[in-house]
């Protein structure tokens, strides 16, 4: 039953007598699943607030929320202005109250050099702190190891999201491919082996021991390997202090999609091999995965031309996360359709703008 705007009443026919005397429509959704809004609680939808991204912006990527049964979004502060002061979230509050089609909220960026701006945050209306440790923009790649502990000690009870990946071994990687090649012009098939596993678990265990020095409410972004599982407990999420997410493009596809994709399936952290794969979808059956996001990461299809360096990281996903969980629902008998609305629609108090 769709009342003024709201469906009241899911059930079998017939309607019940409450209903005849409103003014009400009952929709036949004879063989339809009912399912609550997605939530998702990483996105990249490239607008600092002024819209000037020719890869998209809050209105654009808002529609594909909408479209792909997304109606709430977490944005990241790897924009244009950067989201790493408080007058750059609130211009871009601002600027989502006219711009976004569907609800929203936006993470403050973390870096070297902001911890006293990150202290004066109201985090009744900011859902935490994304901390790259990791390559990024500008200067929001955090490397000081006093800064991280600051952060870590100072923002326990925070939501700290990160993006683990070590930075050195990246660089070490860089170099032994190209002089195992000879060149720099490697394949987009060979990103994997440039940012590889050891860089995430070393990253992710770097993190994973600081929050539990201090306490942290530590949440690990875009879990790839089945090695960063090791490092999670399974149980309720209201329980633990380190959650993690996943993405679906991780649970779809593996390295081996490369030959045929090539950079349209090149993102950071890099999709890995099947066995990942595996681990990664019994992980969300067993608990010690908590979270589906997306990381939705639009770029230009000119931008996704290149090599293993030079083609763009990053790829859609908001309009089409939901269909494709679902269909993981129909090819893997252990994910089931309860599973992933857990997943995808938090149940806890969010901050989250109408």
């Amino acid at each position: 039953a769709y009342c003024d705007g709201v469906i009241t009443d899911v059930g079998e026919l017939p309607l019940p007598d409450k209903y005849k005397s409103q003014d009400c429509t009952l929709i036949d959704a004879s063989g339809c699943y009912v399912l609550p809004g997605v939530i998702d609680t990483h996105v990249h939808f490239r607008d600092g607030g002024n819209a000037l991204s020719p890869k998209g912006n809050i209105t654009s990527e808002s529609n594909a929320a909408m479209a792909g049964g997304v109606t709430s979004y977490f944005d990241m502060p790897n924009t244009v202005p950067q989201t790493v002061t408080l007058d750059a979230w609130r211009k871009k509050m601002e600027h989502a109250k006219i711009a976004s089609k569907v609800n929203y909220a936006f993470f403050l960026g973390a870096a070297n050099d902001n911890i006293e701006e990150l202290k004066r945050a109201d985090y009744s209306s900011i859902p935490g702190i994304k901390l790259f440790m990791g390559a990024s923009t500008g200067n929001m790649l955090v490397d000081n190891n006093d800064a991280l502990d600051e952060l870590f000690r100072e923002f326990r009870d925070r939501v700290i999201a990160v993006h683990a990946e070590n930075q050195t071994i990246i660089e070490a990687n860089k170099k032994r491919l190209i002089a195992r090649y000879g060149t720099e012009d490697l394949p987009v098939s060979l990103h994997s082996a440039l940012r590889s596993r050891e860089a995430c678990v070393t990253s992710a265990e770097k993190a994973v021991s600081l929050a539990k020095k201090y306490n942290s409410r530590l949440h690990l972004l875009h879990i790839s390997t089945a090695d960063e599982l090791l490092l999670l407990t399974g149980g309720d999420v209201s329980d633990k202090r380190i959650t993690a997410e996943t993405c679906p493009h991780y649970l779809y596809f593996t390295e081996d999609d490369y030959s045929r994709l090539g950079a349209r399936i090149k993102c950071n952290p890099a999709i890995k091999t099947a066995a990942d794969r595996d681990a990664l979808i019994k992980a969300i059956s067993d608990g010690r995965i908590d979270v589906i996001a997306t990381d939705h990461a639009p770029h230009l299809l000119s931008d996704k031309h290149g090599n293993a360096f030079s083609a763009a990281s990053g790829m859609p996903g908001v309009q089409f996360s939901l269909p494709l969980m679902l269909e993981l629902t129909r090819t893997h008998s252990e994910l089931t359709m309860e599973r992933v609305v857990e997943l995808m629609v938090q149940k806890e108090e969010l901050p989250i703008c109408h």
